[in-house]
């Protein structure tokens, strides 16, 4: 096979191993950007889909003439584990913890759907009853929503929330010679990515990759030993390559496989203009995380 090189810059022949999950598309809306922001922040901060929980990201911010309110939004996704005896349930229960404590608290949002599919989740039970019984059901927008009264006045979401099945845990990693590089690699592959319709970056730039195995399984997941740059020449079983100090992963989620395959492509053309970056790659556990391989040396036409 040929060599695999990306604008001058060596790529790892090899794959990213992605899984299958679940997922919401919301549209946030604020009365101004400093609510809006902090509503954005609020529903996408925390991502833990590896642990059980949900994970979110932005998949781009709107303009007024694309929302239902026309007010000023953004484009979010909530994501949740597919597998398993009462996936969707659980996803539901999570999804309502960050619709309540990161978006409803944030004055003058509303919430509206933004996926269409078979499968739907009701947000009366776990999101409407915030308003302790005194909600009420009404068309707004041309849409079912539920107006919830709340000490600021009142804070709107639609009643049905699309659920759609795509691919979870695409990802790209640079090797950088120094921590600048991987900074300057890792927000330009993220900017890319939100130039791709349908796809997430839940970690935004990742610092701290982490591996199935583990010493500790009661803490969940661990670092990814390996590729750390501060135990090269510690551990038998390195694998940073001489001269790097920094590996930053870009994590993609889309609503479908193409929809992965398209941001990490334009994720590695975007991080390999950047001076320092010696090497692009990829993570994967040999099949032991998820059913998706993601080869490089195909997303670059090989």
């Amino acid at each position: 096979m040929s060599r695999l090189e990306l604008n001058g810059i060596p790529v790892e022949d090899t794959y990213c191993e992605a899984f299958d999950g679940i997922f919401v598309r919301l549209v946030i809306t604020a009365g101004g950007e400093r609510w809006l922001r902090r509503a954005v922040c609020g529903a996408t901060c925390l991502p833990s889909t590896v642990v059980g929980r949900t994970e979110a990201g932005l998949e781009r911010w709107l303009t007024p003439g694309e929302t239902p309110d026309r007010r000023s939004g953004a484009l979010v996704q909530v994501w949740g584990n597919a597998g398993g005896t009462g996936a969707l349930e659980k996803f539901e229960y999570e999804l309502s913890l960050r619709i309540r404590q990161g978006v409803l608290v944030v004055p003058t949002t509303r919430i509206f759907n933004a996926w269409e599919g078979e499968e739907h989740i009701d947000t009366m039970p776990r999101v409407g009853h915030c308003g302790d019984g005194y909600e009420w059901v009404e068309t707004r927008f041309g849409r079912e929503m539920i107006n919830i009264p709340i000490m600021m006045g009142e804070w709107l979401i639609e009643r049905r929330l699309g659920v759609g099945r795509g691919v979870a845990g695409g990802n790209v990693w640079f090797f950088a010679e120094t921590e600048e590089a991987a900074l300057e690699a890792g927000e330009k592959a993220v900017e890319a990515v939100y130039g791709v319709e349908g796809a997430i970056t839940p970690f935004d730039v990742c610092s701290a990759g982490s591996k199935v195995e583990t010493r500790y399984p009661e803490i969940g997941p661990t670092t990814n030993h390996p590729y750390c740059p501060t135990l090269r020449g510690k551990i038998p079983d390195s694998k940073v390559p001489e001269g790097v100090v920094s590996i930053p992963e870009v994590v993609i989620n889309g609503v479908d496989l193409e929809a992965v395959r398209r941001a990490m492509k334009a994720a590695m053309q975007a991080g390999s203009r950047v001076d320092g970056i010696i090497r692009i790659g990829a993570g994967n556990f040999g099949g032991k995380l998820g059913r998706h391989r993601i080869y490089l040396r195909e997303l670059l036409g090989e």
